[in-house]
């Protein structure tokens, strides 16, 4: 019985964490920001949904493997958010409109797309200018 509830109190948080994850999706108004909602709410709710799992199941085996699953979904997803974020400002993706800070301003070549642009001799950031 507390199996039970305890199985349906994860499914339901897995699932309300999924749902804000597509609704941050659907309602951001950049890749950034999308990028953001999708790996932060999305790696909790599967978290949330493989748990619940390991719970019913009740079995060592399930419950390691349950463990595994949701430990490379928290090493990989920041990851490779993070990864994708970055390849998508070199490219020129436009930021949202009120973004107030933009920190990778002038750090990368503007040609080069590598690291370490900065202010040219006139005193002007090469990096992105602002949008």
């Amino acid at each position: 019985m507390i199996n039970d509830i305890i199985t349906a109190a994860l499914m339901l948080s897995g699932a309300a964490f999924m749902f804000l994850a597509a609704l941050g999706i659907v309602r951001m108004p950049d890749l950034f920001i999308r990028m953001h909602a999708a790996t932060k709410s999305g790696t909790l709710g599967v978290s949330g949904m493989i748990l619940a799992i390991a719970v019913h199941f009740q079995d060592f085996g399930v419950a390691i493997q349950a463990l595994l699953v949701i430990l490379f979904l928290f090493l990989t997803a920041p990851v490779a958010a993070h990864l994708i974020a970055r390849a998508a400002y070199r490219v020129g993706t436009p930021l949202w409109g009120n973004t107030v800070v933009d920190e990778l301003r002038g750090r990368y070549d503007t040609i080069t797309g590598a690291p370490g642009g900065g202010a040219d001799g006139d005193g002007n950031n090469t990096g992105r200018e602002p949008q």
